[in-house]
């Protein structure tokens, strides 16, 4: 019988999360003597959640399908939070969230990108599946880089974060940032843990990075989510964004992400000058035609 992939996943996901916690996080006693590996032991865990510690190590080697129930019980003994749960549920078959087509790339969608040429003072994309870059406007591109200079099936946020010098130096606190993509990455990957186009671009930068292939197995996950972008740009000087992210109606797997400044702020001057030497060039290139 063939193995179900999404189980190994789940079980690699088990085991990180037991690693990241010892028996004072989750009110067991300590032994006082050194472990040979950091976290939890499987028959801690296995206490914890009220199963056979022969049970749960065949969940952590893929090789046993658990019920919902127990899985509840592996979250709360693991301390998981919601995104973390709805992690562990999708890899399991438990939640109801139709699997991704990952054989081609995704195209945005018409009212996205529509609406990103209205933006002016803010900076937009729009993020598919696997973190693809499907669009940006003029903002996004003055406030990070030329987007268009990356070949398409090569314009990835996690890949860029990684392997662009201009975003690394970009980004103020560019370790969180990265890790955070990571995150996104992970959390995105839910649907389809073993789609061939995310395990050409985890494999790569694997290679390419011994960071990303660290934090890559601590399997981090997270939603896209409010939050604040601090950049250093090297025209503009440090900028402090916030960021929202909306889901398409149409296609749930694109987002439009918006960096917005405080009306008032430095931030918001400068991205009030960058707006209007991106109008100047446009006059320019219109003129010259």
């Amino acid at each position: 019988m063939q193995r179900d992939p999404s189980l190994d996943e789940l079980g690699a996901f088990l085991k990180a999360r037991r690693a990241q916690l010892g028996p004072r996080d989750v009110g067991l006693p300590g032994t006082g003597e050194p472990r040979r590996v950091p976290g939890l032991r499987r028959e801690e865990v296995a206490q914890l959640a009220a199963i056979s510690t022969d049970y749960y190590t065949r969940l952590e080697q893929g090789r046993l399908q658990a019920s919902a129930a127990v899985l509840d019980a592996l979250a709360t003994a693991l301390r998981l939070d919601i995104m973390q749960r709805e992690y562990l549920m999708t890899l399991a078959g438990k939640a109801s969230l139709p699997p991704a087509d990952g054989r081609a790339r995704q195209q945005v969608q018409p009212q996205l990108r529509c609406l990103l040429d209205d933006l002016a003072l803010t900076a937009g994309f729009v993020i598919g599946r696997n973190t693809d870059l499907l669009a940006w406007n003029a903002m996004a591109a003055a406030l990070v880089m030329d987007f268009g200079r990356v070949p398409e099936e090569e314009r990835n946020y996690v890949r860029l974060v990684f392997t662009e010098p201009a975003i690394r130096e970009l980004y103020r606190d560019w370790e969180h940032m990265a890790r955070l993509a990571l995150a996104h990455l992970r959390m995105d990957s839910r649907r389809n843990p073993h789609d061939p186009r995310l395990r050409a671009l985890v494999d790569e930068l694997s290679a390419r990075d011994p960071r990303f292939r660290l934090w890559w197995t601590s399997h981090d996950v997270a939603v896209r989510a409010g939050g604040t972008r601090l950049l250093r740009h090297p025209v503009a000087g440090d900028l402090t964004l916030q960021r929202s992210t909306f889901t398409c109606a149409e296609d749930p797997e694109q987002q439009l992400v918006v960096w917005t400044a405080e009306p008032g702020s430095r931030t918001h001057a400068a991205l009030r000058d960058l707006a209007a030497g991106i109008e100047a060039v446009r006059r320019g290139r219109d003129g010259a035609a």
